[in-house]
């Protein structure tokens, strides 16, 4: 590795840090010269230089030449400093050591960087990834033979000029994933899933996958699959049928109906796995707006009640002489105005399923006593009954209120408490998880496109980053309500910075919770929405000339919608 100079060991211009550093640790050197290829002395190279070199994140395979070049430019050798430390048996001890650390970790990273491009290359599905600017940065093998191009012919380059009709650079600027979506190579169809990556809140980058090399390979697997099906049971009835059960099959149940990754919802995605494997009573707690009664759902349709009904009860919503009746039931004449034959109550409803108890922190006292007896003895009694009746009922309760302050306060019963309190699930708000927001956006924007019978719209980078940085005090349920918003107010199909309520960019709502949820900034959104929205609805009509199929034309919505909004605004 070294050249011999006398007695005294050289390195070589030509020769690179990677050989400076196993020279310099197994000789337990800290400073050595360096030759040109006529054997003249150009330099001295010292173990700081190296280590400020890999600081620089200089390439390991860089020449000795350049990096005398490099730090001889900024004046940075220090030959004085390195020449006692050669003396210095400590020092170079101490030199040693260190570069022996690093040279561990240039190999075990090197090892690793081998290893995984040998499993992307050994992948059937075509793999790449891009920047933060789009460049290609890495492209596995199958990727590269599908193109019919070299590896090397790829990297560093725009990925516009790689892929035909790729969206992967859009995907770098939205920060919305995209799976299963369909893309034209070749003229073939493809599916093909576009990902983002994050770091430290921002997009750095995204990984491009080529799940089939053409939808033709969906088909021939999906063929596959039903004569299978055919094969275990025999029983199959018409296509319609069997179309239909496919359509049920494919909607998002149990933990899919979660959308995120970040890690505070994958750890709710696992207490919801974990709670639907036992029938122990749930207490979902959060803000207003965070989709507790989702995560109920959730554990409902995973667990084994799932073939049993699902009944939500808001106990805020019913007024407290009324809720007795709701949930319990009442006989034939137990009050004034009860009707004839009676009616079962929620618990009863639920028999067998899931009865969901929202808002749970607003239950009258008295009734948290009767909630508590059936919760304990699997019994309710009808108002005006005589006699009780057994209910299998799984419960989950939720809250945006703190029990424990109600408990210490004597507005909620502390044995109700602990009988509700087994599992407990805490939903994050929305602006402490705001990697989730593009994915959020974009799974209500196709929803709501879809329900509204419009053309799905996509958000340009400049308004996505607005909607990130944005507090969202009502959380998904005013993420929703602007989606909605969009979709009914923007006539194309992109959604730029200008299309967004200016609220969104001027108002910044505190990041501390408030007692009541948001629900005073929320009362003030709606009122915004609406006065925006009959205005826009009004001057489409006057631009339209009363035409209602061209006022909807020009709202960029279908004519069903705009005759609901009609009659809600009272035109």
């Amino acid at each position: 590795m070294a050249i011999s100079h006398g007695t005294s060991l050289v390195l070589g211009c030509h020769q690179t840090v990677q050989e400076a550093i196993q020279l310099f640790s197994e000789h337990g050197m800290a400073a050595v010269d360096v030759v040109d290829e006529h054997g003249r002395s150009v330099g001295r190279c010292t173990w700081r230089m190296l280590l400020r070199a890999i600081a620089k994140e200089m390439d390991r395979m860089a020449l000795i030449g350049d990096v005398l070049a490099a730090f001889s430019m900024d004046g940075k050798t220090e030959p004085k400093e390195d020449s006692m430390e050669t003396s210095d048996g400590e020092g170079d001890s101490g030199a040693a050591a260190e570069l022996e650390r690093l040279r561990r970790e240039l190999e075990e990273t090197h090892r690793l960087a081998e290893t995984m491009k040998t499993v992307l290359d050994a992948a059937y599905e075509g793999v790449v990834v891009v920047d933060g600017n789009g460049m290609v940065r890495e492209i596995n093998r199958a990727y590269c033979q599908f193109l019919g191009i070299r590896r090397e012919d790829a990297i560093g380059k725009h990925v516009t000029e790689v892929i035909e009709n790729t969206r992967l650079h859009i995907c770098v600027q939205s920060g919305i994933p995209e799976r299963g979506y369909i893309q034209k190579i070749y003229g073939q169809p493809m599916v093909v899933h576009r990902i983002p990556i994050w770091r430290d809140g921002k997009v750095i980058g995204a990984v491009g996958m080529l799940i089939f090399q053409g939808v033709s390979e969906v088909y021939a697997i999906f063929q596959r699959l039903q004569e299978l099906s055919r094969e275990a049971s025999r029983k199959e009835k018409n296509e319609a049928e069997a179309s239909k059960q496919e359509v049920v099959a494919s909607a998002a149940v149990g933990v899919e109906r979660i959308i995120g990754r970040h890690p505070t919802i994958a750890a709710v995605k696992q207490m919801i796995r974990r709670a639907a494997r036992v029938p122990s009573t749930v207490l979902i707690t959060g803000e207003s707006g965070t989709g507790k009664e989702v995560v109920a759902r959730a554990i409902h349709e995973a667990g084994a009640h799932a073939d049993g009904p699902f009944v939500s009860v808001n106990c805020a919503a019913i007024p407290e002489a009324l809720l007795e009746a709701e949930l319990f039931g009442y006989e034939d004449g137990a009050f004034t105005g009860a009707k004839k034959g009676g009616k079962p109550g929620k618990f009863q409803l639920a028999h067998g399923g899931t009865l969901f108890l929202d808002e749970i922190g607003d239950m009258p006292l008295a009734m948290q006593a009767k909630i508590l007896r059936v919760l304990e003895e699997k019994k309710v009694e009808k108002v005006g009954g005589l006699s009780e009746t057994e209910v299998d009922v799984r419960i989950i309760a939720a809250t945006n209120k703190p029990l424990e302050e109600m408990v210490r306060d004597g507005t909620f019963r502390e044995d109700l408490f602990y009988r509700l309190n087994i599992i407990r699930i805490h939903l994050p708000p929305l602006r402490e998880r705001k990697t989730d927001i593009p994915a959020l956006l974009a799974h209500h924007m196709e929803r709501l496109c879809r329900q509204f019978g419009v053309v799905s719209k996509s958000f340009a980078k400049e308004a996505m980053e607005v909607l990130i940085n944005y507090s969202w005090p009502g959380n998904i349920r005013e993420l929703v309500n602007v989606v909605e918003w969009l979709i009914s107010m923007v006539e194309g199909e992109n959604i730029e910075r200008e299309h967004l309520p200016a609220y969104l960019s001027t108002i910044h709502p505190s990041v501390t919770p408030m007692p009541d949820g948001g629900a005073n900034i929320a009362d003030r959104w709606k009122e915004i929405v609406y006065q925006s929205e009959r205005e826009r609805i009004a001057a489409a009509l006057v631009a339209a000339n009363g035409n209602k199929a061209e006022a909807a034309r020009r709202l960029g919505i279908h004519r069903s919608t705009l005759y609901e909004k009609l009659k809600k605004y009272g035109f």
